[in-house]
This record gives structure tokens, C-alpha cells and sequence, in this order.
């Protein structure tokens, strides 16, 4: 089948009045583009981050849109011609310029390509000496003597090959063995709970403040055939929600993993240090370079000393022994 994207220019201001014009139409199903929540979504959420793609910026920094996927069949010319002719109704109404340009732009799709073509540049990945990553379509191509996870990041929250998650993989599989009782703290996908348990962990617990964490993790234990009577993912922010930390520290573990940014992995070290076990081992990473050293002080002062160091792609990991 074959679609017509149908986008149109405006303002944040003018979002409402362009989609109700839409409504008129008989056209309902909008997807918005909207530079201004962008923005106010970085701030608010910055403390989640120290590094945002450049490639990503350029593209929220484009003018507001309003996105319409409209079906290229008979009706296409008469329903493009409709919301020119409102368009140019509001152009008219608009004299002060509130609403933006209303400018429209058009892209054809096909169905098939939309839906699968991205697929040709993910392909099975070796990590370390021991994990396989494989993309749920991809046929194995032979036998392999590594553990192999299995993932279709059309449901999760990335595919595990981002450099943060590697370095983290590279770390686990040398400390996870069948005693091992694992917290992944900022869990997303559940990448590497799911992975720890295929490795022979006894036990994964995981956390994520992203509430869709709770299923697409277990969708992801799942598709591994992992056990998840062994799996138990929460939602919330373990350093403010109360009930979560008591939650999670009726027991102690052996293994603490947390993929997340420096601000947050300095905010989780005293945090850590009560959920860990005397001898056990945390795994952190997702630390760029620039803020590698904020960390190391951080560490310092909470008595943490890193017995291990790695990077790759201007990213930092660290396995400290508690």
C-alpha cells in the first residue's frame, strides 16, 4: 500500500488550530512535531543525560509540524485540495503571523519499505568472548558457541549495540555466574538483566523510571525464554521514591549495573553502597569522556575505587569492587 506523508508548517501556538482544521476534514490520526516540548523536554530531563546526538538537535531544531499519513488512492488529489483550501482560510485569519507559515510539504511511502527497510543495517553483533546480539528476523546462520540474545528493537528501547551497552556487556559477562543475584538500575529494555540471566545469573531484579519499562522487559525475557518467575522489573526513581528503595533493598546483591549518565550515577553511589553486598560488584557506564573525571572524584569520596576501566566511542565504564 502505498501512503502520502502530508506535513504541515506552523507554529506551537498554532498546533491546535491546525489539527482541528484537520478534524474538520475527517482527518483525526496526527503525529506533532513540536520544537518548543523538544526543548522544554531536554531541560527538564537533563539531568538524564550529558550528551545529546548532533544529528538529533538539527532535526527537532526544524520548524513545528503537524503530520498526516493519508492513503494514495482515488481520494488523494481531492483531500490534498481540501486542506490547501483551509490552509489558505487560515492564512487569511492569521495576520499577525501567529499560526507559523502553513506551508505544506508532501512524501510518498510505500507500507513495506516504511515498516522494514531499516532492517538491512542491523545485523547479528558478537560482544565480548561471549554474547551474540540477533535481531529477531535475521536467521542465525550456523551454529556459535555464544550466548545469544535476541532482540527486536521495534519494541524496546534500543538494540544493545550503542557503545555504553557493549562496554556494560563486556563487563558482566566476566562477573555473572550462577549465585549471582543482579540489580539493573535504569533497566530500559531490560538488556542487561535479560542478558545477565542467559549468562546463568540466579536472579534479576531491574528499575527503570520509564513506566513501559515493566513490559518491555518481560516482552524481551520472553522472547530469550528466560524464566521470569527469576525476573522482577519495577518502575520509578529509585534515589527519590521511597518505597521503591525499600522495595528493592530487602535483599542485598551481588552485582549492580547501571547504563544510565554521570549526574545520575553520582547521585546512585551512596545508594549503591547500601543495596550491594561487602565484596559484590558494580558495573557503570554510559560516562563520556568530559565527565569522566566527575565521576573518579565522586567515587572518592564515597570510598569507591574502580578496579577496572574501559572505553570505546568517547564513552567510559567502570567495574568497581564494593
Amino acid at each position: 500500500m502505498e501512503w502520502m506523508i502530508v506535513s504541515i508548517y506552523t507554529s506551537s501556538w498554532g498546533i491546535d488550530t491546525v489539527c482541528n482544521m484537520l478534524s474538520s476534514l475527517g482527518i483525526d490520526g496526527v503525529e506533532i512535531e513540536d520544537e518548543q516540548d523538544f526543548k522544554d523536554f531536554l531541560e527538564e530531563n537533563k539531568k538524564y543525560w550529558d550528551y545529546v546526538d548532533d544529528d538529533l538537535l538539527k532535526e527537532k531544531e526544524k520548524e513545528t509540524r503537524v503530520k498526516v499519513y493519508l492513503e494514495n488512492n482515488d481520494d488523494l488529489t481531492s483531500k490534498l485540495d481540501e486542506i490547501n483550501n483551509a490552509l489558505m482560510i487560515l492564512r487569511e485569519k492569521d495576520t499577525d503571523g501567529d499560526l507559523g507559515r502553513l506551508a505544506v510539504s508532501t512524501e510518498g511511502i510505500n507500507e513495506e519499505d516504511w515498516a522494514n527497510n531499516w532492517k538491512q543495517y542491523f545485523h547479528p553483533i558478537p560482544v565480548g568472548e561471549k554474547i551474540l546480539i540477533q535481531p529477531q528476523w535475521e536467521p542465525l546462520g550456523g551454529e556459535t558457541d555464544r550466548t545469544v540474545f535476541t532482540v527486536n528493537p521495534g519494541m524496546t528501547f534500543g538494540t544493545g549495540t550503542h557503545h555504553t551497552t557493549k562496554l556494560c556487556i563486556e563487563e558482566l559477562e566476566k562477573c555473572v555466574d550462577e549465585d549471582t543475584n543482579l540489580l539493573d538500575i535504569g533497566c530500559g529494555s531490560g538488556i542487561l538483566s535479560v542478558i545477565s540471566l542467559l549468562l546463568g545469573a540466579k536472579e534479576a531484579w531491574a528499575v527503570d523510571i520509564d513506566p513501559a519499562c515493566e513490559k518491555v522487559a518481560m516482552e524481551n525475557a520472553e522472547l530469550n525464554s528466560v524464566d521470569t518467575s527469576k525476573y522482577h522489573v519495577y518502575s520509578g526513581d529509585i534515589i527519590s521514591d521511597k518505597a521503591l528503595f525499600e522495595k528493592l533493598s530487602v535483599r542485598k546483591y551481588d552485582v549492580i549495573a547501571a547504563n544510565i549518565v554521570a549526574d545520575v550515577i553520582i547521585a546512585l553511589l551512596p545508594i549503591v553502597k547500601k543495596l550491594i553486598k561487602a565484596g559484590g560488584t558494580f558495573v557503570c557506564s554510559g560516562i563520556i569522556d568530559e565527565r569522566l573525571e566527575d565521576v573518579l572524584s565522586a567515587m572518592d569520596k564515597e570510598n569507591i575505587t574502580p578496579c577496572h576501566k574501559s572505553c570505546g566511542g568517547g564513552w567510559n565504564a567502570m567495574t568497581c569492587k564494593m
